[in-house]
């Protein structure tokens, strides 16, 4: 009887979660509904978001771990439309895009993705805006497709291989597919609604996250199964495939630079700023300011990718002489 008793409750607590985590989910679809387009790919599909003239320079945007392209049309896109030709990404199976397996959270992958969405978009020689995990997307795509990509604007960028996830991320490092399904439809999305608090303290440290990200940066996509699966699934992908990926950095032929927070406290500008100027790329921080600069402070990010993106088009002129 004490058996049944406890089988009983647990079922009926798990219940209680996935009704839980099924309310919270309609609720986050309805604070931030699709923006853009969808086009399908080879494995899934790309949402985007795109802005300004088709005729000038491509850039595209590519956002980081458990983020959207929210982070992006926040402020960045619309501060770089009247020059550019600007598209945001969700990368594959976050946001409102798709991806059919667990293996095609590996960085080439997710990188194959973008570029055969670009390739039907006909978007030719792009500047390649990553932030953080989508940094390292991005130098995937400059390894495999260097003759399609233009240069690499990469703000807090992964570049190097690391013991293990950032604390606040330690509970995506889930490798069992029915045990990552089973905790996306049950606990993660109420204990994630609960934490959230904590965890954009941490992501945003030193600095305050905006009271708006919710809702205006599209932090309550976060608040579902498939977010959480993808997000467990981004961590297992990076570690299954992010150090055959730095064994090429010398092979690496895209010119760019990379933007820090001074004080970021997920990937230290130090140990993945600064390794990367050896293969070409300049190394600049922005003292006092944290992993998020994206939102945090976009004025800075949209004169760095500028002075990219024009130094691309005109590769003798310096970026001092752009800014």
């Amino acid at each position: 009887m004490t058996f049944l008793i406890i089988v009983l409750f647990v079922a009926v607590f798990f219940g209680a979660m996935n009704l839980w985590t099924r309310k919270l989910t309609q609720d986050g679809g309805r604070r931030v509904p699709q923006l853009g387009q969808i086009q399908p790919v080879p494995g899934g599909s790309i949402h985007y978001v795109e802005k300004g003239d088709p005729s000038n320079q491509s850039l595209v945007l590519i956002h980081g771990l458990t983020g959207q392209l929210q982070h992006y049309t926040y402020a960045l896109v619309d501060m770089l439309a009247d020059d550019y030709h600007v598209i945001a990404v969700d990368r594959p199976g976050c946001g409102y895009s798709t991806r059919e397996s667990a293996d095609l959270g590996r960085l080439p992958e997710q990188g194959r993705m973008i570029q055969e969405f670009l390739d039907i978009k006909g978007v030719s020689d792009p500047v390649l805006v990553g932030h953080s995990l989508g940094g390292a997307v991005s130098l995937a795509m400059a390894l495999d497709y260097p003759d399609k990509v233009k240069a690499l604007a990469l703000l807090a960028p992964l570049t190097q291989v690391m013991s293990g996830p950032p604390p606040v991320f330690k509970p995506l490092e889930i490798r069992t597919e029915w045990l990552r399904n089973f905790i996306g439809n049950t606990i993660a999305v109420p204990m994630a609604a609960k934490t959230a608090p904590h965890a954009l303290s941490a992501v945003f440290d030193p600095e305050r996250a905006p009271d708006d990200f919710l809702d205006r940066a599209g932090g309550a996509l976060g608040l579902r199964p498939s977010a959480f699966i993808t997000a467990s699934q981004d961590v297992v992908g990076i570690d299954d495939s992010l150090e055959a990926q730095v064994a090429r950095y010398p092979d690496l032929k895209v010119p760019g630079g990379i933007l820090y927070g001074a004080q970021d406290a997920i990937l230290s500008p130090t140990a993945h700023g600064a390794p990367m100027t050896q293969y070409g790329l300049t190394n600049e921080q922005i003292e006092g300011l944290g992993h998020m600069i994206l939102i945090t402070a976009p004025d800075a990010c949209a004169t760095f990718i500028r002075s990219i993106a024009e130094g691309a088009v005109n590769p003798n002129q310096s970026a001092s002489e752009t800014g």
